[in-house]
């Protein structure tokens, strides 16, 4: 079973906090929240209580990113378990997103990047 909470903060950030394995069976829920998260400018999914991740899960998290940055909002990943960890640095999920220990670590992160819209006017775009 999936419970997942969602919470708009009052510093600006979405926050999505499913509970549970995220698998084959699960998923789809999964993907209706970050679906209706997409619009967020800052999203942090806090893995903190997701024990298990199968391929599905982790198809459905790399979309709701994609989803998101699209729309122009950015997202950070808080996971504080060692074996879901090692996963997203072992499939090269870290590469494309920020993973953090928390999710004050993840707003934080969130904060100092740079916004796609001032990197290409820096870049002269």
């Amino acid at each position: 079973m999936l419970t997942i909470g969602t919470e708009e903060t009052g510093d600006g950030f979405s926050i999505c906090r499913p509970a549970g394995e995220l698998d084959a069976f699960t998923v789809a829920q999964f993907r209706q929240i970050l679906a209706e998260l997409a619009s967020a400018k800052k999203l942090v999914i806090d893995l903190s209580g997701v024990p298990f991740i199968d391929s599905a899960g982790l198809g459905a998290l790399i979309g709701g990113i994609r989803r998101t940055r699209e729309l122009g909002g950015d997202v950070a990943v808080a996971c504080d378990r060692p074996t879901l960890v090692r996963l997203l640095k072992t499939t090269g999920f870290d590469r494309i997103v920020n993973v953090t220990d928390n999710v004050e670590q993840a707003k934080s992160a969130l904060r100092t990047a740079v916004d796609p819209q001032d990197a290409s006017e820096v870049l002269g775009s």
